[in-house]
């Protein structure tokens, strides 16, 4: 029979709400700014009529501040798996609360002046705004490697947590490292540049089109052509998703599936994540809308779910074969 630790027989947000601010003020005090400024982003959703590079001027602010939240919050759990390194969870919490704290600041200023914040080379103020924005969100995939490889050398749970937390965080890196790629001039843009000098804009989120155009709601991904920010969302992200299933298939999987059995659930989904999340990348490049994939890229992802389902049905049928 396979046991449930302790720990997951509290409601998860007990816990955090319990401990957090006696374990870890930074990442806090990170997380309640982020719904402040929520808050004031909707505000400005519904006063403000300003549009920044075809979206409504205070959406970027707000889907920031929801995501840092997120990932203020899912590292403060995970962060509780090192109390015994507490110089380590120190460093990196402040490092993570200042970052994000920084970047967070100066998407709201830019908002608030009626400019995009990124990619934005207009002025000299702004091109200095750019560039801090992207020091602090390098700082930060640094601290996130950090975290990943100390939890990559030691078992802090039970294998399927484990597994979850560890491969999400690999993915959440390729994910962070997407955006990258968004810095890179567009062929437009180089050819612009010669002309223009460092007033000319510096990358872009879509791939052969300009970004601004016809998108998703919400998260306003191109309708027309490639979007970085589809893989971006993904990888990043996929921490809280992989974590959430290894605790999902610890709390209520049933017996006959072994915690063995349930690591490799759990190490197949992530696998299959950040192959979703390459290929993802690997279409946008090919200034590919994520709504309009072309032959090759079904066939890639008929190729993933194919393969996915198979492994996953494949550990399913052996276990219940075995329990037999």
């Amino acid at each position: 029979m396979a046991t449930v630790p302790s720990f997951l027989s509290m409601p998860l947000p007990r816990v955090l709400v319990g401990q957090a601010w006696r374990r870890n003020r930074p990442l806090v005090v990170l997380v309640l700014g982020m719904l402040a400024v929520l808050a004031i982003a909707l505000i400005g959703l519904v006063v403000d009529p300003r549009v920044i590079t075809g979206a409504p001027a205070w959406l970027k602010p707000a889907k920031f501040a929801i995501s840092i939240a997120v990932y203020g919050a899912t590292l403060l759990w995970l962060l509780t798996f090192l109390s015994d390194r507490p110089r380590l969870v120190m460093a990196v919490s402040w490092g993570v609360a200042i970052t994000l704290g920084v970047e967070m600041v100066l998407i709201v200023m830019q908002a608030a002046r009626g400019v995009t914040s990124h990619f934005n080379q207009t002025t000299a103020f702004d091109g200095a705004v750019f560039s801090v924005m992207g020091a602090s969100i390098s700082a930060l995939w640094l601290l996130t490697a950090l975290v990943a490889i100390v939890l990559m050398r030691r078992r802090f749970a039970v294998g399927p947590i484990v597994w979850g937390v560890r491969i999400g965080l690999i993915a959440g890196l390729i994910g962070m490292a997407v955006a990258f790629l968004m810095v890179r001039p567009t062929p437009e843009q180089e050819t612009l540049a010669t002309t223009m000098g460092s007033s000319a804009p510096n990358g872009a989120h879509a791939i052969g089109v300009a970004d601004g155009g016809p998108g998703l709601p919400v998260v306003g991904w191109s309708t027309e052509g490639g979007d970085l920010r589809a893989p971006h969302f993904i990888g990043l992200h996929a921490l809280q998703v992989l974590s959430l299933l290894g605790i999902a298939l610890v709390r209520y999987a049933p017996e006959w599936l072994s915690m063995r059995d349930r690591s490799q659930l759990v190490g197949i989904a992530g696998i299959s994540w950040i192959a979703l999340t390459l290929l993802l990348t690997w279409q946008a490049l090919r200034g590919q809308s994520i709504i309009a994939p072309d032959g090759v890229t079904l066939m890639a992802l008929g190729a993933l779910l194919g393969t996915a389902t198979l492994g996953l049905t494949s550990v399913i049928l052996r276990a219940r074969t075995h329990a037999h």
